[in-house]
């Protein structure tokens, strides 16, 4: 008898065995060599699928090699921060099919499609599913739900960043800019790192404006935000096996879900707080602040509009690293673009003085500031925060002359797509903000695709007037007081990690203009 159920153990653990093994089989090699040839089949190529790492070993060691050195102050980023993409759209064409370890990946660069995949009217291409610690940052934020969740949240956050609440946001802005300029008093005829001065900068704006906490409040959490940020960057190409990786988990796994709970406490305990001073009269509401308006849509009495305790976690999470990262990267940009041109730099301090003289700025005066925005709108065009838009296909389905597989990641390099020489021309690596004279739609009139910095169609970013307003600010209160030239200790790196920024600073001269 003992014998007979041990060998109907035996048989039943073999089987277990088989199938495991014939499961990794099928996600390992067979599915990868069939979508290969089915996309070869149709004419799209691209580099080999290699046996469970993919093509992330190629990206890496491309990556590497090509941030290993400073480039020449030159424009043309492409085949520096994303080297891979730059060989690869050469070799194979504006649409090529590479592999981040066992999923398949369509680059593409061919603007119809790019329209289809954007603007996605019969929601075919959702959110691509984040992964390790950069779920971690983002969770089931604004940038990554989908259904009724997106919708809710859409709608609290084009309240919170449009009309009369980002009007109330600017004198936040000034203030924020005030002080950071005050502080550039020891800098004057020296040289500043802007990229360091504008992370504090954007921070404080972030954390007044949309959680009404002080920059020393939201330390804490940038500090953690950052960490997993880092996380996020050091396993970025490590390939991870099925199964496997959820068993055996390696320190930084451990180290990213401790952060993520310390990320949630804090935010909780703030949230908390809020309700705790409404409950005791301290105050008359929530708040008008972005926070405020999620924990409102939290105890709304209308389930359809409400939202949970972990959505307004997701949501602060989301909007503090965007909110902050995107602006800081576009005014290190701008001022490393300003600095090497002081044509543009003398044009736009003219318009500043004229528009606002040396008052403060206003909101009704931004959108007189043109020449501000030719040079903000060239400066996302040669440097775009976001390298890259991602979409999923949850089903077959066909995207212009396509016929694209189940679980196929689509994948818009943006940078790619700025310096296209096909939609922007010869010149398309140089700085010319003209092109930009007559508003981004005439710009972009032979294909809207060709200018990507804030997305495309109903996922585009909702955060686009806030990010530029306050950019708009900060130049224009730093050209009132300053003129400045690039120094001669900046090496010139950008580099590919969760936006595109200067890897080791932008390192600027200060001159105090006189009055």
């Amino acid at each position: 008898m003992e014998c007979t159920i041990i060998i109907y153990i035996s048989i039943f653990l073999s089987g277990c065995l088989l199938f495991v093994v014939f499961k990794l089989f099928v996600k390992l090699w067979w599915t990868p060599m069939r979508i290969q040839r089915f996309m070869r089949s149709q004419g799209i190529q691209g580099p080999s699928y290699k046996f469970i790492q993919g093509n992330t070993r190629d990206v890496y060691m491309k990556r590497m090699q090509a941030m290993a050195t400073p480039m020449d102050l030159s424009h043309n980023i492409l085949p520096r921060v994303m080297p891979s993409v730059h060989s690869w759209l050469n070799l194979y064409g504006r649409n090529y099919l590479q592999w981040a370890g066992v999923d398949a990946q369509l680059m593409i660069t061919d603007p119809e499609m790019i329209k289809e995949v954007l603007h996605d009217r019969q929601k075919s291409f959702p959110k691509a599913k984040l992964k390790g610690h950069i779920d971690r940052i983002f969770g089931n934020g604004l940038a990554t739900a989908e259904g009724q969740r997106w919708v809710n949240s859409r709608r609290i956050a084009n309240f919170a960043f449009h009309g009369d609440s980002l009007k109330n946001m600017i004198p936040t802005m000034i203030e924020c800019g005030e002080k950071m300029i005050e502080g550039w008093k020891n800098y004057e005829g020296k040289e500043l790192d802007a990229f360091k001065e504008f992370k504090v900068f954007t921070l404080d704006v972030i954390s007044h404006t949309a959680f009404g906490s002080s920059y020393q409040q939201g330390k804490k959490i940038f500090h953690m935000l950052q960490e997993l940020c880092d996380l996020s960057i050091r396993n970025g190409y490590k390939i991870k096996l099925p199964i496997i990786s959820k068993i055996l988990k390696s320190k930084d796994d451990y180290e990213g879900e401790r952060l993520e709970k310390r990320l949630k406490d804090c935010f909780m305990e703030i949230i908390k707080e809020r309700e705790e001073k409404l409950r005791n009269d301290e105050a008359s509401d929530y708040g008008n602040d972005f926070l405020g308006l999620l924990i409102k849509a939290k105890n709304d009495p209308e389930t359809s509009q409400s939202i949970s305790m972990e959505d307004i976690v997701d949501e602060c999470k989301t909007f503090y690293f965007a909110g902050h990262e995107t602006t800081n990267v576009l005014l290190a940009w701008t001022m490393l673009l300003l600095a090497l041109h002081k044509e543009w730099q003398e044009k736009a301090r003219n318009e500043v003085f004229d528009v606002f003289g040396h008052n403060h700025p206003t909101l009704e005066g931004l959108p007189k500031l043109k020449a501000m925005a030719m040079i903000i709108n060239e400066c996302l065009r040669l440097y775009p925060p976001a390298m890259t838009i991602a979409r999923r296909v949850e089903k077959e389905v066909r995207l212009g002359n396509l016929v694209v597989p189940t679980t196929t990641l689509l994948a818009i390099p943006t940078v790619a797509v700025h310096h296209d020489t096909k939609f922007w021309g010869d010149d398309a690596h140089e700085f010319k903000p003209e092109r930009f004279s007559e508003g981004i739609g005439k710009a972009t009139e032979k294909n809207s695709a060709a200018y990507l910095p804030f997305g495309l169609g109903p996922r585009n970013c909702v955060g686009m007037n806030f990010a530029t307003n306050e950019a708009k600010i900060a130049m224009s209160m730093i050209l009132q007081r300053y003129s400045f030239s690039l120094s001669p200790a900046y090496a010139h790196m950008p580099a590919q990690l969760l936006t595109i920024c200067p890897q080791n600073g932008v390192q600027v001269i200060l001159n105090s203009i006189a009055d």
